[in-house]
């Protein structure tokens, strides 16, 4: 699918959005260079590489990206990690913290809930599809599907949690620390925790490869680790 070359094209996993967003307007400020950056579930943004579309930067979780790579998909020498998030839990702000210290606590504290806000694994999202997964291999799927809020989004999921649809909301811990009206307890325990790496990455056939290795150099620089771990990423 072609694209205008007078703008850099960005296809990103949703989940790093708080701090490319941020990144993205320095750069475009920095450059005078426009952006058009297309956020959306790892998974749907696979099926659309897949169909054919194109991009002059990928953003994706490593294993996604490595799939790129083995394919011939990126231009050999142009990733740059970016940071790694956990799926977390939280709770609307103003409630206490329950205990998720243990695998058990942790469990405990599922089926003892009525509601709880998911990233729903049907959109493709890489948070959905390790929730459930994991809710299988705890024996507690059944349990859990009474009683799922499936969301669209990591946002909605907090958002859920903000209105008091639902007790608990789960989903990474970057989607809800932006939404008001929420409290991020912490991420799962151990060794249920889940933590995914994001990187970037030029594709081959990208229309500025300047731009776009400026681009990434703008996300990566040093001094701005500071705006990742504000976005619930640990960096290197």
């Amino acid at each position: 699918m072609p694209h205008d070359a007078a703008r850099l094209k960005v296809l990103s996993a949703r989940a790093v959005h708080v701090a490319v967003g941020r990144l993205s307007a320095d750069f475009s400020r920095d450059t005078g260079r426009a952006l058009d950056i297309d956020y959306a579930p790892v998974g749907v943004l696979q099926e659309r590489l897949a169909k054919g579309e194109s991009a002059d930067v990928i953003i994706l979780s490593v294993a996604g990206i490595d799939k790129l790579d083995k394919a011939g998909a990126l231009i050999a020498g142009s990733r740059a990690h970016l940071g790694e998030t956990a799926i977390g839990l939280a709770v609307r702000e103003g409630t206490p913290a329950p205990d998720i210290a243990t695998a058990d606590a942790f469990k405990r504290l599922l089926l003892g809930a009525k509601a709880l806000a998911l990233s729903d694994p049907a959109v493709g999202g890489t948070a959905g599809t390790y929730l459930r997964d994991l809710f299988v291999r705890m024996g507690i799927a059944g349990e859990i599907g009474k009683k799922a809020l499936p969301q669209k989004s990591g946002a909605a999921v907090a958002e859920c949690v903000a209105r008091g649809e639902a007790e608990i909301g789960m989903t990474f811990i970057s989607e809800m620390l932006p939404v008001k009206g929420i409290r991020v307890v912490g991420p799962l325990p151990a060794p249920l925790g889940n933590a995914t790496a994001y990187a970037a990455a030029i594709m081959k056939g990208c229309v500025d490869m300047e731009a776009a290795q400026i681009f990434i150099g703008a996300l990566v620089r040093p001094e701005q680790q500071d705006i990742w771990r504000a976005a619930g990423f640990e960096t290197i």
